[in-house]
């Protein structure tokens, strides 16, 4: 399989620190905005996006929001522990069931300062909420390949875990940035249509975007659509084997309406906000096309993995019409009213996009899976794109500026 051949020393470029926008511009839709159709580059700023979008088109977002995932815990000889949120136990089935929880909670973490903090101490943090003094206790239950299951406790039946973290806990910011959180970025680091908690990183690619901005997109007859895909950690992780074959890609969970999907078969010009926004869309087809070939698969077996796109799924012919209405047949037979599964989508050269007809995005970082997405967009011609950003002053990663891809038609 040629994807798992490629090697990621292609997909490389030197990023000096100094390009990496540590704060973002002072309003949104200010941010510089790289229009690529064809041959063509056409600079302007986000806020005139529009005018760059055909007749009748559709842009999806992913309304995900960022949680509080940084935790910071003292040990009685004076030490921090930092424990970062990944995702919440299986046995919770979703994110907002796993906030919901009162009392005790379990969620897969990272642990910064791991060695110091033995098994079987449990670590204390007194917290004063609405003036009602609680303990909250974290207790490490295992430790996996990847991960520590942390057990958290705390003595109430009516404040939850959510509340808990929005009064102690952080917003994580990308570890490129290299700096600590500041009161502004809990409103930047996050979409202005953010209502769905459970990401660790934001969906960057959103967060130009202004209530004015989507006011003015509607205005010129361009549907706004919404689906969640919670942001994972993995998403900063590099790709640090020669070649794919030896990367394994991070799974997300995705949160998506039945409504949504039938939406979605009504629609041509779709443009995905973002690279989840656009793992989410294309993973909706593979899912299809899955219900297709097991039309009594289970929800849990509906989830995508890292190459069956590649190896087997492919070898069943089948448009996006098709696809998504056997989803919605699906679904209903199963009297799902919304789709929460997990996708390993790994998107590289050589794919062929089956829903979207381009990408609003950032700049990202080299060697990485989201320049894979790039590159799968746009060809060879990816180098090209990067060396004009880099000569023509934009900035780059979560904070920094954007482009409008759009996919030519063969």
């Amino acid at each position: 399989m040629p994807q798992q051949t490629i090697e990621i020393k292609n997909y490389s470029y030197p990023l000096p620190p100094e390009r990496i926008a540590i704060f973002p511009v002072e309003n949104r839709d200010d941010a510089k905005l790289l229009v690529i159709e064809g041959e063509t580059f056409t600079e302007d700023v986000y806020r005139n996006i529009a005018s760059y979008l055909p007749q009748k088109s559709s842009l999806v977002f992913n309304d995900s929001r960022v949680i509080e995932a940084r935790l910071l815990f003292q040990k009685p000889t004076g030490g921090i522990i930092e424990i970062f949120l990944l995702e919440p136990s299986e046995q919770y089935h979703n994110y907002a069931n796993a906030l919901a929880q009162t009392t005790t909670v379990v969620w897969k973490c990272m642990v910064g300062g791991a060695g110091k903090w033995k098994h079987g101490i449990s670590l204390e943090k007194q917290i004063d909420l609405l003036n009602n003094p609680l303990t909250l206790t974290a207790d490490i239950i295992d430790k996996q390949a990847a991960h520590f299951n942390i057990e958290f406790k705390w003595q109430s039946s009516t404040i939850t875990f959510a509340e808990i973290l929005h009064h102690v806990g952080s917003i994580p910011l990308p570890p490129y940035l290299k700096r600590q959180t500041e009161a502004m970025d809990i409103i930047r680091y996050q979409t202005v249509y953010a209502s769905t908690a459970g990401s660790v990183a934001a969906p960057t690619a959103g967060l130009h975007f202004t209530p004015a901005l989507l006011d003015n997109l509607k205005e010129n007859n361009i549907q706004l659509l919404y689906l969640t895909l919670h942001v994972g950690a993995g998403t900063f992780k590099p790709v640090t084997a020669e070649t794919l074959a030896n990367h394994v890609m991070h799974a997300e969970w995705i949160e998506v309406k039945i409504e949504m999907i039938q939406s979605l078969l009504l629609l041509d010009n779709i443009f995905a906000v973002g690279t989840t926004a656009l793992r989410s869309l294309e993973s909706l087809y593979w899912m299809g096309v899955k219900t297709l070939l097991q039309p009594d698969i289970s929800p849990e077996d509906v989830h995508i993995h890292q190459w069956e796109v590649y190896k087997t799924l492919p070898t069943y012919p089948c448009t996006n019409t098709e696809a998504l209405t056997a989803l919605l047949l699906w679904m209903k037979k199963k009297q799902l009213q919304v789709l929460i599964a997990k996708t390993q989508l790994l998107i590289t050269p050589g794919y062929t996009f089956r829903i979207i007809k381009g990408l609003i995005t950032n700049f990202h970082q080299p060697q990485s899976t989201l320049l894979l997405i790039i590159a799968a967009l746009c060809g060879e011609r990816w180098k090209e794109i990067y060396q004009y950003v880099l000569d023509h002053d934009y900035r780059f990663l979560s904070y920094g500026d954007g482009c409008l891809i759009k996919i030519q038609a063969n």
